[in-house]
């Protein structure tokens, strides 16, 4: 048997899978809807939405097998994804690179495969839409150009998925992609008595530079703030747009002075952007910064709410 090779750029590909948050959710109609018209059209007993993850490919949508993931190492998905077309297996049993795979010599004894990679609008193949069949089977040109169209509208609904939870301004999560990653986050420092700080933040005198620099200023104002959010936070951080000129950035494994260290240079370096960047206004904002206690803040909801209000404590003293 021969496992399939690690993609070039594993480290960006599996980021970008990451990204999308949707490895161990619930089916959905949208991605089984594109399944089972697969499964119909090429009359085969399984077809699948298959994700490969670091060390398993799981499936988002899977029908005619009893199984929410198999071992990467063990994969025919894991060989699709090195190519750019389908990967096509018409008999495996006549393959010698996977002859004697447990796939194959086991449940659910493959011996067709077609594999049609899965890539994301940055160009990470991160999966396939799937046929298997447990006779032999060999696509027509027709066929491949269906199974293709296919997995477009997988893309589509993977890159829907990806646009509801990243703010379409800015480039960064949005409320909804905050809060998803927020409560494991939340959750996983709560039982590992891991520290966790919140700071939610507003761009000062945001509506002066829409009144008097015009409505495409206050976006380059707003992207801008989003890219040095970028650059200055850590990898651990979790930073989002909230909504309008508001933002929040949750810091884990960190105490507040710690967090006001971090948030002052950022003060710090925002302002040079701003400078480089030739601006006829500064960029300052005004944050609350809390030190979530566990036994006071039952949900991260209740901390960003306390958070929000000592914002707007802040923002008033300074006026």
């Amino acid at each position: 048997m021969q496992a399939p090779s690690t993609p070039i750029g594993e480290a960006s590909r599996l980021k970008a899978l990451k990204d999308l948050d949707i490895l161990d959710t619930q089916p959905e109609e949208r991605f089984d809807r594109i399944t089972r018209m697969a499964k119909r059209l090429f009359d085969v007993p399984i077809a699948l939405v298959s994700l490969v993850d670091e060390n398993r490919q799981w499936f988002k949508s899977c029908f005619g097998v009893d199984a929410s993931e198999t071992p990467r190492d063990i994969s025919f998905c894991g060989h699709a994804i090195l190519g750019d077309d389908t990967f096509q297996i018409e008999d495996a049993l006549n393959d010698p690179r996977f002859a004697d795979n447990p796939l194959v010599t086991g449940y659910p004894h493959i011996r067709f495969y077609a594999g049609h990679p899965l890539v994301t609008p940055e160009g990470e193949k991160i999966g396939t839409l799937c046929i298997i069949d447990t006779k032999p089977k060999s696509l027509s040109q027709d066929d491949l150009i269906a199974l293709d169209d296919l997995a477009v509208m997988v893309e589509q609904e993977l890159a829907a998925l990806q646009l509801a939870s990243t703010d379409e301004l800015t480039g960064i999560s949005n409320r909804r992609g905050f809060m998803k990653l927020a409560n494991y986050s939340y959750a996983m420092c709560h039982r590992q008595n891991i520290s966790l700080a919140i700071a939610y933040m507003d761009l000062d005198q945001f509506k002066p530079i829409n009144d008097e620099h015009g409505h495409a200023e206050g976006d380059k104002a707003l992207q801008l703030f989003a890219e040095q959010m970028r650059s200055t936070f850590r990898e651990s951080d979790l930073f989002a747009r909230m909504g309008g000129d508001e933002f929040v950035v949750l810091f884990t494994d960190t105490n507040v002075a710690d967090a006001t260290d971090i948030l002052q240079r950022f003060a710090k370096e925002l302002a040079a952007a701003a400078k480089q960047h030739q601006l006829a206004y500064p960029l300052c904002f005004s944050y609350g910064l809390l030190e979530v206690d566990f036994k006071q803040f039952k949900s991260i909801d209740s901390a960003l709410e306390q958070a929000d209000q000592l914002m707007y404590q802040n923002k008033s003293c300074q006026r």
